[in-house]
């Protein structure tokens, strides 16, 4: 079985990030939506939180499931068997910014990284963005799963 992760933040996720596990899903196996959990770092969401979120976005992935982990995701991989991890590319300099990553953990482990170039109707979208602009009103809506945008919108409301 061939399994391969997704990592990142996802706070919260968006329409983009759920493009690239869907079509994660139909190259591997196994596709684990992999929560990174940085202590020194304050989200939106928590963790358990961003699980929820990410659980109920992806319900109808029967192949992808969510999971948390803190420390190098090639940990992750070696302590979990993952052959892959695959990550989304939105700019060349989300490229220049991922390949040095990429060569590491291929160094450091032997486990590969395979690139999605974002479809171009998702391309402009980054969770940083998204909170940025629903936090000044602005209307963020088709951006982010609905429920994830339901409960952006009441969190955002919550700290007004």
């Amino acid at each position: 079985m061939t399994t391969a992760v997704c990592p990142g933040s996802y706070d919260p996720p968006t329409n983009g990030h759920l493009d690239v596990f869907e079509r994660a899903a139909g190259l591997f196996d196994e596709v684990v939506v992999l929560i990174g959990v940085n202590k020194s770092k304050k989200g939106l969401f928590s963790v358990d939180e961003r699980i929820t979120l990410l659980a109920g976005a992806i319900a109808h992935l029967d192949n992808v499931r969510v999971d948390s982990w803190y420390g190098l995701t090639v940990d992750y991989c070696a302590a979990n068997g993952v052959q892959a991890i695959v990550k989304g590319l939105r700019t060349a300099s989300d490229f220049d910014y991922e390949l040095p990553m990429a060569q590491m953990n291929q160094q450091l482990t032997g486990v590969e990284t395979l690139f999605l170039p974002t479809r171009p109707g998702l391309s402009h979208l980054s969770s940083s963005l998204v909170k940025e602009v629903a936090a000044f009103g602005g209307n963020v809506e088709g951006m982010l799963p609905e429920e994830v945008h339901a409960r952006l919108l009441a969190r955002l409301a919550e700290q007004a």
